[in-house]
C-alpha cells in the first residue's frame, strides 16, 4: 500500500515544524509550506495524498487556497485547520470541497486519525476512477466473438 504524504500549510514555522516531526515519526511524509502559494507550488511538482490548511494566512487565505487546490488537484483531499473557528469559515470550507475541519491545538492522534480517513476516501476514488478507465479499454465477450467472425 501506498504511502501517506501530507502537506502541512500554516504560516507558524512552530507548528509546521513540530507537526512534520510528530508526523515523521508515525512514518507518515510530510512536507510545509508557509503559505497558499507555496502549497499551490509543492501541488503542482509532487505527489500529495492530503493538505492540512490552516484557514487563517497572510496573502492568499486558507479559503482561497481551498478553492485553488481544488480546481487544479480535484483528487487531493484537504483538512482545514483553525485556531479561530466560525460556523461561516467551516461551512464555506466545507462547501470548498474540504474533507474535514479542525481547531487548533488538535491532537495529533486525531489529526492523524482524520488524515488516514482523508487517505482512505482518496484512495477508493482513485480505484473507482481507475476501474472506469479499465472499462472504456475492455471489451465484452459478445463484441471479441463479433471481431472475430469478421
Amino acid at each position: 500500500m501506498e504511502k501517506m504524504k501530507i502537506l502541512l500549510v500554516d504560516d507558524e514555522e512552530r507548528f509546521l515544524q513540530t507537526t512534520k516531526k510528530l508526523l515523521e515519526k508515525k512514518d507518515i511524509d510530510a512536507m510545509t509550506a508557509t503559505s497558499g502559494e507555496a502549497a499551490l507550488d509543492i501541488l503542482d511538482t509532487s505527489i500529495v495524498h492530503v493538505v492540512i490548511l490552516d484557514v487563517k494566512m497572510p496573502g492568499m487565505d486558507g479559503i482561497e487556497t481551498l478553492r485553488l487546490i481544488k480546481s487544479r488537484h480535484p483528487l487531493v483531499e484537504v483538512i482545514m485547520l483553525t485556531g479561530h473557528a466560525t460556523v461561516e469559515s467551516a461551512v464555506d470550507g466545507l462547501k470548498s470541497g474540504a474533507t474535514d475541519y479542525v481547531m487548533k491545538p488538535c491532537d495529533i492522534n486525531a489529526l492523524m486519525e482524520k488524515a488516514a480517513e482523508a487517505f482512505e476516501k482518496r484512495r477508493i476514488l482513485e480505484e473507482k476512477i481507475n476501474m472506469a478507465s479499465a472499462r472504456t479499454f475492455m471489451k465484452s465477450p459478445r463484441k471479441i466473438l463479433e471481431e472475430g467472425e469478421k
